[in-house]
């Protein structure tokens, strides 16, 4: 049987019981997969890596040594809340690597999609062997939060995940993915059983590339920064707005638009805006935001954000979009 195919008759976790079935079943294949060995995670701070934590702190405690990147393509403030909530509240075993010159320098210049997934994906390897090295013991096992539409996207040639299609061919670690046949609600529903706090189980969802796929094209530095605040207003306002959105976020293409700026010519890039509601990720509908919601997202980006001079609101479905532009 494929390990990376979902049975036929594999049963939807939609229930605290069944959420605990399948933990207790994960934790004892964990045991068994990784014994006495010591086992890096990839710890974005996202859903999923977060309940594979839990899972691996629940299985083999102190074994797991938690590893997050900060590549500079993070959401505005999050390492600082990763750092918060793994370290300080969760008590994890948490080493923080800085790795955002290092990641830019590599991508500079790389414009297509799936070369830039490539290239993070590669580097973030090669961080967590040179991190597992820094460790002392050995290091054979890798833990990653993979889930079931990473693998049938990957798999399909929609697009390749960093933890996925991403990965070298000479990859040093076995890997440990318990949630890899999970969609993302089931993954949601066993956050929930190993007692996650409910802001943590229904975070808004973040791509491994992070940023780098909603920075299109070539990322520059200003462009990015220019994302990174646009992003934050918009889950700021929604939030505020209590939208009922799966998932919403900010990206901004490597194109420019002319605009007037007190009075004088500008030419900036335009922000776009993405919202989707969705159960499963394969398929996603756009809900119809208010329009003085739209508005007020839009005052802010323009006037707040450096180097942006229009906003526009993505109204395609997936299919035939798919979530991230990238």
């Amino acid at each position: 049987m494929d390990p990376n195919k979902r049975p036929d008759d594999m049963q939807r976790i939609n229930t605290p019981e069944l959420a605990q079935a399948f933990i207790d079943e994960q934790v004892q294949a964990v045991r068994e997969q990784a014994g006495d060995g010591k086992v890096l995670l990839a710890l974005s701070g996202g859903v999923d890596s977060s309940v594979v934590a839990a899972l691996l702190i629940k299985a083999i405690g102190k074994n797991l040594i938690c590893v997050h990147v900060n590549h500079g393509l993070m959401r505005k403030g999050e390492s600082e809340q990763v750092i918060d909530v793994f370290q300080n509240q969760m008590d994890a075993n948490l080493v923080y690597v800085d790795a955002t010159d290092r990641f830019l320098n590599l991508l500079d210049g790389v414009d297509e999609p799936e070369a830039k997934r490539k290239i993070i994906g590669g580097e973030f390897i090669r961080v967590f062997e040179e991190e597992a090295r820094k460790v002392g013991d050995e290091v054979d096992f890798l833990a990653q939060g993979t889930i079931y539409p990473d693998i049938l996207e990957s798999q399909d040639g929609v697009k390749a995940h960093h933890n996925v299609g991403g990965l070298p061919e000479d990859l040093q670690f076995e890997l440990v993915e318990p949630v890899k046949l999970l969609f993302k609600d089931e993954v949601r529903e066993v956050g929930r059983a190993l007692g996650l706090p409910e802001g943590m189980v229904e975070r808004q969802p973040f791509p491994g590339p992070g940023l780098g796929v909603r920075c299109l094209g070539a990322i520059t530095r200003d462009r990015l920064e220019a994302l990174r605040e646009a992003d934050a207003i918009v889950r700021e306002e929604m939030e505020a707005a209590n939208v009922g959105a799966w998932q919403y976020f900010a990206v901004v293409p490597d194109v420019r638009a002319t605009g007037v700026r007190d009075g004088v010519r500008a030419y900036e890039w335009p922000a776009i805006i993405r919202a989707i509601n969705t159960v499963d990720v394969m398929t996603a509908e756009v809900p119809e935001l208010d329009w003085a919601l739209l508005k007020r997202m839009t005052d802010r980006i323009t006037h707040e954000v450096p180097g942006i001079c229009r906003v526009a609101y993505d109204l395609t479905p997936k299919p035939v979009g798919t979530v991230e532009w990238e």
